[in-house]
């Protein structure tokens, strides 16, 4: 399994945005692409999806931008993944509602690739924000 960049670059982004969590002063993207390398136009796209997934609040005008939704200790690294890529599935068959794998009817390792998706998704969901970011939780 591999990240794509982008999923990687929310990661890399949001993890800057925690080291500011304390302060009052809202983020913007231009702040945060400067900061951590990732393109500006990446950066506005991925706020736009952080922000729809419910991971940063938004507000507009002066004294607007960005914030965490919640503390860097409440927020992990499954859903900064799924925020981006959409559920974290190791197989089509883990996917609620897929069936279109031409084996799956006599298959005897689909019974276990749940186990196992609920292992890595708990793996990713055991890693918060703030221990990425090195922030106190």
């Amino acid at each position: 399994m591999r990240l794509s960049s982008l999923a990687d670059y929310a990661v890399v982004m949001l993890t800057a945005a925690a080291r500011h969590s304390d302060a009052e002063t809202r983020l913007s993207a231009t702040l945060l692409s400067e900061e951590t390398g990732v393109p500006l136009p990446t950066a506005q796209k991925l706020m736009g999806r952080l922000a729809g997934a419910g991971l940063l609040t938004s507000a507009r005008g002066t004294g607007g931008g960005f914030r965490l939704a919640r503390d860097p200790a409440e927020i992990n690294l499954a859903e900064i993944i799924e925020a981006v890529e959409g559920p974290i599935a190791m197989t089509a068959c883990t996917e609620h509602g897929r069936h279109d794998c031409g084996f799956e009817a006599d298959c005897r390792v689909r019974p276990h690739w749940t186990a196992v998706n609920g292992a890595v998704k708990g793996a990713l969901g055991g890693v918060s924000l703030a221990s990425l970011a090195g922030v106190p939780a």
